[in-house]
């Protein structure tokens, strides 16, 4: 018998990723859309928080709230980047980066307002890529260096929609202890 593993709801609020089985032109449509409303969703969720706030972590031993808003920008940065590789180069292995490490340099101790601008034009450029794909662009891939694996530029945006949501979870679901 098998089991499913538990999943903390404090460190996936809501559940950890899952691989679309298949890749509707609606579900692209959504994901897109996600895309491109997640900077005002931080934007108004983080508006008014207090530094004694934003240092809270929204889980012991997690990230603090500052912490994630400066990674949604650094790591939708490199997804942009990756997805712009992929357009221009055939198949490209991606650059990997310690994420957790980028989370303990000196930016991520500044105030969020530099990255919210950031995150804005991030989303924007997504965007405006994403709406001009055609069906075969959706399928161009990289190779990810640490699992050798393709990555659709499809799953890829299904996994930055979903990270979006994942960490705007993080941030509202702490401030509603506030």
């Amino acid at each position: 018998m098998t089991t499913t593993p538990t999943v903390n709801p404090l460190q996936y609020p809501i559940g950890k990723f899952a691989i679309p089985d298949v890749y509707t032109p609606e579900a692209i449509q959504e994901w897109i859309q996600d895309i491109k409303a997640l900077p005002a969703q931080i934007h108004e969720a983080t508006n008014g928080l207090t530094d004694e706030q934003l240092d809270t972590p929204y889980r012991p031993e997690g990230w603090t709230l500052r912490q994630v808003v400066h990674h949604l920008a650094d790591s939708h940065m490199n997804a942009l980047i990756r997805f712009k590789w992929t357009l221009t180069e055939d198949a490209p292995t991606i650059k990997a980066y310690d994420e957790k490490g980028w989370a303990l340099q000196a930016d991520y101790k500044l105030p969020i307002a530099p990255s919210l601008p950031m995150l804005e034009g991030i989303h924007l450029h997504m965007v405006a890529l994403f709406e001009s794909f055609t069906n075969e662009q959706w399928d161009l891939y990289f190779i990810h260096p640490q699992t050798g694996k393709d990555m659709t530029l499809k799953r890829t945006l299904a996994t930055y929609a979903w990270h979006g949501k994942h960490h705007l979870a993080h941030i509202t679901n702490t401030i509603a202890t506030f």
